[in-house]
């Protein structure tokens, strides 16, 4: 065998391995609880979902570390205008190099689906996969990432750019008028419990 068909063996075999682990499985196991896994589940666990982490889209760069925290565990954080905590989450997140998605609250569609969303009108609010945090506290944002599994350093690609924010309540909820018509939302003094850290509610 030449050294040069030796050498594309191997660069083929290294490409099958990255194919292989670009894959997120998602499934239920015996207990009931859901396991996300880069490897395919046991004949005990049910299959609910394969993806691929390498199909184009916002996370299609990113390194499989962080592909795959993104994958099980979105961030989302709802903001508001004129809102220090807000401003002081997101520069945590992005000095963090954690990939999230923004919903602002501006009008009274969006205050709802913030309640719908989160059971209460306390802003920045925080949502990593499951959890939910109420707030600015820089700590307990940090140790739900960490949770999440997200990359202890900024992993990010040089060139990746952050999406625009968008409205927390879909567009066609926005124009939407009633007897009342829809008026904007705006943000009161901080008005927090003692033991809350950094927030506002509506």
């Amino acid at each position: 065998m030449t050294k040069t068909l030796r050498m594309s063996l191997a660069l083929i075999a290294v490409l099958a391995t990255a194919s292989v682990q670009a894959q997120l499985y998602k499934s239920v196991g015996p207990d009931g609880k859901i396991i996300y896994s880069d490897t395919p589940p046991p004949a005990n666990q049910k299959l609910l979902e394969k993806k691929n982490l390498n199909e184009s889209g916002p996370a299609s760069n990113f390194p499989y570390e962080l592909s795959l925290a993104v994958a099980k565990y979105p961030v989302v954080i709802y903001t508001a205008s004129n809102c220090g905590p807000c401003e002081d989450g997101k520069n945590l997140l992005k000095s963090a190099g954690i990939p999230f998605a923004e919903k602002t609250v501006k009008t009274n569609p969006d205050l709802e689906k913030l309640k719908q969303v989160s059971g209460d009108t306390q802003l920045p609010f925080l949502s990593v996969g499951s959890q939910k945090l109420y707030g600015f506290n820089a700590d307990e944002w940090k140790a739900a990432l960490n949770k999440a599994a997200y990359p202890s350093g900024n992993r990010l690609p040089a060139d990746y750019r952050y999406p625009p924010a968008e409205n927390a309540a879909p567009a066609e909820t926005q124009g939407k008028t009633d007897k009342n018509p829809v008026r904007q939302v705006k943000p009161t003094p901080p008005v927090a419990p003692p033991d809350s850290n950094n927030g506002f509610r509506f």
